[in-house]
């Protein structure tokens, strides 16, 4: 292959083929510093490279600053940036990969499609208030926070260019020569006393940045960078066409003094109070070209018994990359220890001939199916329908309509039949699993909360009362308040038997009673220390989130009855709205903003922490080898349970309405060797759990 050629007036006239062992594919866009290539890994992985010019490679001070800006960017967390993958300051050409985010600039956006809609900016505030704090909370201060510098992805704005100077971008130069910043988009302190400056300096950037999205222009504007540099120390910026309700909040991200602004938190609370439906939808922007071919469109057939599709693996998902989310494959990857090698699992058997499939939507809409596995089948319920498959083609055995609901959890497999436990229907049905026929069915009093635990299905009545109906026969067997709580909601998990109530008090402590479901029985009761949320149950143990008063989880807690010693496992990072399984002693946690980790109680340390770059996902599950997250663009991850290492990744199942986000994600379905999971178009597919890299 012959070296690529640079268009372009640069520096040099050819473009290498390869940055380390990635190869240069086409030109994202250049600056004065460098140029920033497509580029494929060897295993096919998209990344963007920015390749330094050859005339500052011979600068050691630039070499230096280069290799600050690595550091930086490793420093932040991929939710919010374009995690690196590898980079190389030594080189003689140096270069940085990181992985390729999907999307336009926001000054590419702009441009195209001018200003932005007042929802449209308050999601990009929310979310790039939301990257400042992730930035700021390692020490990193950006410095030159501008639209170009901002990724528009479909999970949220990204960050990009850490700790930049651009030599060629202005002619404006610090006493040393070297450029520090935008003009534009720079605070007044880096005109006054660039030594001295702060995170502080980035808010000033955002205000500036926001101002530019809502109007097509900066609040303080000229062809010369000595007039802005004036406009900006000394005159008021100018908001002409900028949202009412938005307007105070970016003049004070604005004020002059670095004191005056507002933190990244306090951006997040103001911006609650102006619309608290800001972050309810995706912003999923047109999506940059990277001159390769479109995905042919997947034809469904929908005959009278519907028929699965065959997924078309990783190929697939590359070549339809421009409506996936960029994933950090498991190199960005921090190891806080060696960790034990997680146990095999006994239930993952080779399933012979098996082929991946997806089903299409059985109730024809796009909300995402919640399925359980039970006798030998798929039990999923979407809204209007109850439904089972054929796990091994997912062939549509039966449907049984009930009342239409928003689905936060799926049917079950009790007493031997399906549970729809729908929040909406004042009935209680319990259905054959081999034909969806109802074998009982049951009114029930206005209620709080449906619960099935064990053979038992508990319902929660409006004044605390609890009654337990049975599973197989939908018999009540007991009905009575549970001591403690004055209305009961209950959790249970898998192999434990019990139900447990919890109940949180004014004084920080945690009310906990283990019940017995078939006969309302109390087991055992716990005052704990804490606001806390059970999330697992292993060996007689049940396993807390601690949520600390800024609504972060600063903790695991794991409490044994016998020994009545509640365990506690700081993290070390809090984290927001985890979401959690437990395994082996390991608690795994995916939480808001994209930080998968796994905790070791036993040893009270973390193993391993990923950041997927995802916003949100569901809960984890795993079956010794892997981890399994179901993602908002309909992906399935997989991820090392060893080294947390991603490991494949389906292709996306996104919705038709491309706004459209699912308020829960059901977490996959481990069983019989396969992963199951459900998408936001509606679709329910199976993988081998075996070999995810093949996916």
């Amino acid at each position: 292959m012959a070296p690529q050629r640079n268009a372009g007036a640069g520096a040099e006239a050819e473009l290498p083929e390869y940055a380390g062992h990635y190869r240069l594919e086409s030109c994202l866009g250049s600056g004065g510093m460098g140029v920033v290539h497509l580029a494929r890994s060897t295993s096919g992985m998209k990344l963007a490279v920015k390749v330094i010019h050859a005339e500052f490679a011979r600068d050691r001070e630039f070499r230096g600053r280069f290799r600050q800006e690595i550091a930086a960017a490793r420093k932040v967390s991929g939710a919010f940036t374009a995690p690196v993958v590898d980079a190389d300051a030594e080189a003689e050409r140096p270069w940085m990969a990181t992985l390729f985010i999907p999307g336009p600039t926001l000054s590419e956006h702009v441009k195209r499609n001018g200003a932005m809609s007042p929802e449209q900016l308050r999601r990009l505030m929310a979310g790039l208030a939301e990257a400042l704090r992730d930035i700021h909370r390692v020490g990193v201060v950006h410095r030159d926070l501008k639209p170009s510098n901002v990724l528009l992805a479909e999970d949220g704005p990204k960050v990009i260019d850490f700790g930049i100077s651009r030599p060629k971008d202005s002619e404006l130069r610090t006493e040393t020569g070297k450029l520090i910043g935008t003009p534009p988009f720079m605070a007044p302190e880096q005109f006054r006393r660039p030594r001295e400056v702060g995170p502080a300096a980035d808010i000033f950037a955002l205000g500036s940045v926001m101002v530019h999205a809502a109007t097509g222009r900066g609040p303080f504007d000229s062809d010369s960078p000595y007039v802005v540099a004036y406009q900006v120390v000394h005159d008021d910026p100018d908001l002409t066409g900028v949202p009412e309700n938005l307007a105070p909040l970016i003049l004070r991200c604005l004020a002059k003094e670095p004191e005056d602004r507002p933190t990244p938190d306090e951006l997040m609370r103001e911006l609650r109070s102006v619309a608290a439906s800001y972050d309810t939808q995706a912003f999923i922007p047109a999506q940059r070209t990277s001159h390769e071919p479109k995905a042919e469109p997947r034809h469904v057939e929908t005959p009278r018994e519907r028929r699965p599709r065959t997924s078309r693996g990783l190929r697939t998902a590359l070549a339809a990359g421009a409506l996936a989310l960029a994933i950090g494959g498991g190199l960005v990857v921090h190891l806080a220890g060696d960790g034990p090698a997680p146990e095999e699992d006994g239930t993952r058997t080779a399933s012979a001939g098996f082929r991946a499939w997806e089903t299409e939507s059985v109730s024809g809409s796009t909300s995402v199916p919640q399925c359980s596995y039970g006798a030998g089948k798929l039990f999923c319920a979407q809204p209007g329908v109850v439904f089972a498959l054929k796990p091994s083609d997912g062939t549509l055995l039966w449907r049984h309509s009930v009342a239409r609901t928003r689905w936060s959890k799926p049917p079950v497999l009790s007493g031997g039949l399906v549970q729809p436990l729908t929040e909406q229907d004042p009935r209680l049905e319990g259905l054959d699993p081999s034909s969806g026929r109802a074998r009982w069915e049951r009114k029930t009093p206005s209620h709080s909360g449906l619960h099935s635990a064990g053979n038992m299905v508990l319902f929660t009545g409006a004044g605390g009362t609890v009654t337990g109906v049975d599973s197989a026969s939908g018999e009540e067997r007991w009905s009575h308040r549970i001591p403690g709580h004055s209305v009961p909601f209950f959790s249970s998990f898998a192999g434990d038997g019990l139900a447990y109530a919890t109940s949180q008090s004014d004084d920080a402590t945690t009310a906990v009673t283990a019940v017995n479901p078939a006969t309302g029985s109390v087991q055992w009761e716990a005052q704990l220390r804490g606001t806390l949320k059970p999330v697992g149950a292993q060996d007689g143990a049940l396993f807390f989130l601690s949520v600390g008063p800024d609504g972060d989880t600063t903790a695991i807690v794991r409490y044994s009855p016998g020994s009545r010693a509640p365990q506690r496992v700081p993290l070390p990072v809090p984290r927001l709205d985890p979401v959690v399984t437990v395994r082996g002693g390991v608690v795994y946690l995916l939480s808001r903003g994209g930080a998968l980790e796994a905790v070791d109680v036993d040893r009270r340390k973390r193993l391993w922490s990923l950041e997927t770059s995802v916003n949100r996902g569901s809960a984890p599950v795993a079956d010794g080898q892997h981890v399994y997250v179901s993602v908002a663009d309909g992906r399935l991850l997989a991820i090392s349970a060893r080294s947390g290492e991603l490991v494949g990744q389906t292709p996306s199942r996104l919705s038709e309405n491309a706004g459209w986000v699912a308020s829960e994600l059901p977490s996959p379905v481990l069983a019989e060797g396969r992963v199951y999971a459900a998408a936001p178009n509606g679709s329910v597919f199976a993988v081998d759990a075996r070999n995810p890299s093949r996916w």
